[in-house]
């Protein structure tokens, strides 16, 4: 099974306590089992989500099953996601160049040391 890296990039309201609760909805303890089951079914493999003051970068391991496309009409269909995402917007916001309702844009590989 072949997989993919792909990183995307999301910004949150710059509010350190609005931050603080984002990162605390995040934190282990707190995950949510049907949330993580619906991005493991769409072919997400691992994904790790670092953040820097009010910016958030997200790191993707994926299958071959694995599409946009595919990943947007799974969380369409998906109450459970639905709301998380409907939560999320209380604390995410449109990075720069996003078109209406985007919030985690791909970014673009610059650079990659060796082969």
């Amino acid at each position: 099974m072949s997989k993919k890296r792909l990183c995307y990039a999301c910004d949150l309201i710059d509010n350190p306590d609005l931050i603080e609760e984002y990162k605390k909805y995040h934190a282990k303890e707190n995950s949510k089992p049907e949330i993580t089951k619906s991005i493991k079914d769409s072919g997400i493999v691992d994904m790790e989500i670092y953040i820097l003051a009010n910016r958030l970068f997200m790191i993707m391991e994926v299958d071959e099953t694995f599409t946009p496309e595919r990943k947007q009409m799974m969380d369409a269909a998906n109450p459970d996601v639905q709301e998380w995402e409907k939560l999320m917007w209380k604390f995410q916001q449109a990075p720069p160049g996003a078109k209406e309702g985007e919030k985690w844009l791909p970014m673009e590989q610059i650079y990659k040391l060796g082969h």
